[in-house]
């Protein structure tokens, strides 16, 4: 049994009544707890208007988490194009990859990111501008690539780093499947928002994945919910916990699917479990916790038990 490639996405939850900024020094506490602890990928999501939720410009704080770190992959879980220019986040994504070489992903989302208000006051008609999705996208890899042309003449989104930021895509439907597909990204089903459709999505992205300079072949990862203990018992007193004192970030955690809840012992092959029923290369994993040392426990315990099980793998 191989280790296997995890990473982090992190929402800069406001938790245990701090201040937003003790609550943005917890992601930076987080990533560098990741680095220690192998796992490949820290990202950051981005959310507006949202009390509970800190990070509302996710390229700022991956510049700032870069600072306090030295080896770890750092991105946006993620960026959300329809609010903003292609041209504009090219060149903060490019910016970042020429700050961090070989460090930076760039993750787009196409939810609007907040309350219908929100979406207004940063943008205008976010219905209008979800629909000019593919437009967007093709903006996007093609200034990547150095091909973009507006009426006749060539932009380029500079500075033009020697290493590009990785390109993905995120979405929990076939839509977002075919889209990353069709401009050569990576693709992220977000399981811990939504399982269904999870295999048709990820296999029509497979079957219908279209090369480019930006990436030659197709890649997956998923995010999931989990929750770990030393025993199971353990984990799903945590669980149980998190249930009776939480409501999900705009509704109820009855409306999103149940975290993996699992032990030491058994984690990592449930995780192996999902990955090879979805096709999956790394997962994404987040803890919906609601104390910043029970989070990083979780991680802990996950990092251990996968370095375990490569350990074990050697013998």
């Amino acid at each position: 049994m191989k280790a296997l490639p995890l990473g982090i996405l992190d929402m800069s939850p406001v938790l245990e009544s701090v201040s937003v900024e003790e609550a943005l020094q917890q992601s930076v506490r987080l990533a560098q707890m990741a680095e220690e602890q192998g796992y490949e990928r820290f990202w950051l999501s981005e959310h507006h208007d949202m009390p509970g939720l800190a990070c509302t410009a996710p390229e700022i704080l991956i510049t700032h988490i870069g600072a306090h770190t030295s080896t770890i992959r750092l991105g946006s879980g993620g960026v959300l194009l329809p609010h903003y220019s292609a041209l504009k986040i090219a060149e903060t994504f490019r910016m970042l990859s020429a700050l961090y070489p070989g460090r930076i992903d760039l993750g787009i989302g196409r939810a609007p990111g907040g309350s219908a208000h929100a979406s207004i006051a940063l943008s205008g008609n976010y219905l209008e501008h979800v629909s000019q999705m593919p437009a967007l996208m093709q903006d996007l890899t093609h200034l990547l690539q150095n091909k973009y042309e507006i009426e006749g003449g060539a932009v380029h989104a500079r500075p033009i780093p020697a290493q590009e930021p990785e390109c993905w895509l995120l979405g929990t439907n076939i839509k977002s499947a075919g889209l990353a597909a069709e401009y050569g990204t990576g693709y992220v089903f977000g399981y811990f928002m939504s399982d269904n459709d999870g295999q048709k999505a990820i296999e029509h992205y497979l079957e219908h994945y279209q090369a480019t300079s930006l990436q030659s072949h197709p890649k997956v990862m998923m995010a999931i919910s989990v929750i770990c203990a030393d025993t199971q018992t353990e984990a799903e007193q945590l669980y149980e916990q998190w249930k009776s004192n939480s409501q999900a970030p705009g509704g109820s955690t009855d409306e999103i699917p149940a975290p993996i809840v699992a032990s030491t012992e058994t984690i990592i092959e449930q995780l192996q479990q999902l990955q090879i029923q979805y096709k999956t290369d790394e997962l994404l994993l987040i803890c919906p916790l609601k104390t910043y040392d029970e989070r990083i426990h979780v991680y802990q315990k996950i990092a251990e038990a996968n370095q375990s099980v490569s350990s074990i793998s050697l013998l």
